[in-house]
């Protein structure tokens, strides 16, 4: 018999043996996609969940100027947070008033989908990446999923610039890459990546993580490293060394399976955590304390 269609949150997972960090996730997000009749524990309420099943702290990404300072702000008033301020790089797109983006089939909007230019909004996220509770430059990168010519130009000068900035602040670089593998790696390589690079929910094969692990990348696996279709992610995440391995839940995005398709939250990440060491053939605990030293070695003490 098939399993109902549940909409609200996966059920709270056996806690950890050792509390890990939740490398990258949107809490300012979560509430906007539950259904309908779906209780949002709201921010206390989801970093109490998390620290009960052994996720102690999360790394919130502020990827565009609505969610940035805010994002600052949580980190600021809670010490389980620290953050991570960019401009994504589908957002660099729209503040460049570029046309291309678009949901497939439709037109794009004719005028620009944001009035900051991009270099102002790339200004506003340096100002606000000074700040003590920022820990990491991200998200930034390439995204060629709907991207033209036009829109990965773009996008390319957004992210050379968040590269510089990393450098300047002596800040780790978390990455997005989607459908672009082979254009981020060339960016980072011609430009000098920052002394730590992250790759965020890591959607490479096996050949790229070897490539990145060579370069000494941070590689994050997301609840998408137990979707069935995800193979060769699965083997990605088996080469990966502890040394070099993260986990995140990219919240409220990517849960993993059997709740796809439900709203993601932080505590999820001690499910991925142990779907990772299943994969990786690894104990446990061994893993937990490797990406839970990972993150403070990144990131500093929270």
């Amino acid at each position: 018999m098939a399993r109902k269609r549940e909409r609200g949150f996966p059920p709270a997972a056996e806690p950890l043996p050792v509390p890990v960090v939740d490398n990258h996730t949107h809490l300012e997000a979560i509430a906007g996609v539950l259904p309908d009749g779906v209780a949002d524990p709201g921010l206390i309420g989801h970093l109490a969940q998390a620290e009960r099943v052994g996720v102690r702290a999360v790394v919130q990404i502020g990827c565009d100027l609505d969610s940035a300072a805010p994002s600052v702000a949580m980190a600021e008033q809670h010490r389980q947070i620290v953050a991570g301020v960019a401009i994504h790089p589908n957002e660099a797109v729209l503040h460049a008033g570029v046309r291309e983006l678009a949901p497939d089939g439709l037109e794009p909007d004719p005028a620009p989908r944001h009035e900051v230019p991009l270099a102002e909004a790339i200004e506003q996220i340096a100002a606000l990446a000074r700040a003590d509770r920022v820990r990491t430059v991200g998200e930034t990168g390439l995204d060629y999923f709907r991207a033209g010519p036009q829109g990965r130009a773009v996008q390319r000068e957004s992210f050379r610039a968040h590269i510089a900035l990393a450098k300047e602040l002596g800040l780790p670089l978390q990455i997005h890459d989607r459908e672009a593998h082979a254009d981020v790696l060339e960016v980072l390589a011609a430009d000098g990546a920052p002394e730590a690079t992250v790759f965020h929910c890591f959607s490479g094969d096996a050949e790229m993580a070897a490539e990145c692990i060579r370069r000494g990348y941070y590689l994050s696996f997301a609840g998408s490293v137990t979707f069935r279709n995800a193979e060769e992610v699965r083997q990605a995440a088996a080469a990966t060394p502890l040394s070099q391995l993260l986990v995140e839940t990219d919240a409220p995005y990517l849960t993993p399976h059997p709740w796809r398709g439900q709203p993601n939250a932080p505590s999820v990440a001690a499910a991925t955590v142990r779907a990772l060491a299943e994969t990786k053939g690894a104990d446990l605990t061994e893993v937990c304390s490797a990406v839970d030293g990972n993150a403070e070695s990144l990131y500093g003490p929270w």
